[in-house]
């Protein structure tokens, strides 16, 4: 036994082999780090910037400068991101909520740029406060240029950021956290899944985001609760949509487990003073969108890792499991995230002014019938193959915007807090050929390869 414990101590403090991947776990309360690796990397935050986009969004509506019932309307520039997006037209008028759950669910460029033109002004406008409310929060290592996370100059985070801003959306507006919580939405007869695979298969698991562009790699920010504890675990660079999610999974079943040899392992301190690194964000386009793919990546990304998502192919180790310990979890990460996903009944969105009563279910009928009469009904939903539409390619040299995101995430737990609202009007219709944001370019930053993020 002596040997044992000798021999686990040797392998916590023997350093880990350098990997393109950022993880963190945290108490989501008191914002204890429970488990941190390159947690303070600066990395290309991708959709995970939607989440400050709400944040910055949600407390214009608690101070009373706007309410989820205002009515935004979508310009040519929203109109014109890549993919992934609703594709609404210009001139189509979407209600803050509304809104807020496309983005959130669908993670929806073209609602980011709505939601940032009607609170900011322009997109400039908003990214300034979106910068504001970072450094306020304590995220120093964060800098934002557009509101949805399209590869951009400047654009950067780290996990430690996003854990902080995790912790603030769960503080500072409990009463709107349901919209990182929502299962699925329903616009007309489509039906889009919440790319979160933990929602509605990880027990307890309730929130927050994905996000996806080539050279970030697969990001995730989840939480859960179990017995009264929250804990939220940050994911950066994952190889694979699922592996995202097996990682993140892992994480929480390490910190709701406990730690019995915790004795083992120096005190990782709170989540605000995690030591930043003084370097640029690593470019993973290569190894996410390289040619050596068999077919495009995506936030939607189908991929097959569960088949090899098992000890070995998890990067875990009988070592690693009894220094956690000394049980393995009753059931491996990948087969539970692999499984269905528990029913739910999905969130309907529209456009138009709030609707209740039978206004809303007259919305349902004519929403539907529009779509199922429109021969080309599922242009927005595969608007990534269309000419002119950003989609991923073989490696030029030069980024194009190429690996779109169309939403196909889990199906989760219907969460009864969360509104319930439906549409009025299809308006289906691919944008216009995505336009170029407005960037600043940030004096150090590391351009990103212009792709496109869900």
């Amino acid at each position: 036994m002596k040997w044992i414990i000798v021999g686990v101590a040797l392998a916590i403090a023997a350093p880990r082999a350098v990997q393109a991947e950022a993880l963190l776990l945290i108490e989501a309360d008191t914002g204890k780090v429970l488990q941190a690796e390159n947690a303070t990397m600066p990395w290309y935050p991708a959709s995970l910037s939607k989440l400050m986009t709400a944040y910055v969004t949600l407390k214009a509506v608690k101070e009373g400068r706007i309410s989820l019932d205002t009515l935004l309307t979508v310009s040519p520039v929203a109109a014109s991101q890549s993919p992934s997006k609703m594709g609404f037209k210009p001139g189509t008028q979407v209600t803050v909520d509304n809104a807020l759950k496309m983005m959130l669910v669908k993670s929806a460029n073209d609602m980011a740029v709505v939601l940032a033109e009607g609170v900011g002004g322009s997109i400039d406008g908003f990214t300034a406060q979106m910068n504001e409310t970072a450094q306020h929060l304590g995220m120093t290592q964060t800098s934002y240029v557009n509101p949805n996370g399209l590869p951009a100059d400047g654009q950067i985070t780290s996990a430690r950021d996003m854990a902080i801003l995790a912790r603030a959306i769960i503080r500072d507006l409990p009463e709107y956290e349901y919209f990182v919580h929502i299962p699925s939405i329903r616009f007309g007869r489509r039906v889009t899944q919440n790319f979160n695979k933990l929602i509605g298969r990880y027990p307890g698991a309730d929130g927050f985001k994905t996000g996806f562009i080539c050279a970030s790699g697969y990001n995730l920010i989840g939480s859960a609760t179990r017995n009264g504890r929250r804990l939220i675990a940050v994911v950066m660079g994952a190889s694979s949509g699922l592996m995202r999610a097996v990682r993140a999974a892992q994480l929480l079943d390490r910190g709701f487990a406990g730690n019995s040899l915790s004795w083992l392992q120096p005190s990782l301190g709170n989540v605000e003073n995690l030591v930043p690194i003084n370097a640029s964000p690593p470019d993973l386009h290569e190894q996410m969108c390289g040619p050596h793919r068999k077919r495009p990546a995506s936030d939607e990304d189908e991929d097959t890792i569960a088949n090899n998502a098992g000890a070995s192919g998890t990067g875990e180790s009988g070592v690693t499991f009894f220094a956690a310990g000394l049980q393995p979890p009753m059931t491996k990460p990948a087969e539970l995230l692999a499984g269905p996903a528990a029913p739910s009944e999905p969130i309907p969105v529209y456009t138009g002014p709030t609707r209740t009563g039978a206004a809303l279910i007259a919305a349902i009928a004519a929403d539907t019938a529009t779509q199922t009469s429109r021969p080309h009904g599922k242009q927005s939903h595969h608007a990534a193959k269309k000419p002119g539409a950003v989609t991923e390619a073989k490696d030029t040299g030069r980024d194009t915007g190429k690996d779109a995101a169309k939403n196909t995430g889990a199906r989760p737990v219907r969460h009864t807090n969360a509104k319930s609202d439906v549409s009025s009007k299809s308006t289906d219709q691919a944008a216009a050929k995505p336009a170029k944001p407005k960037t600043a370019a940030k004096p150090g930053a590391k351009p990103a390869p212009k792709n496109t993020n869900g």
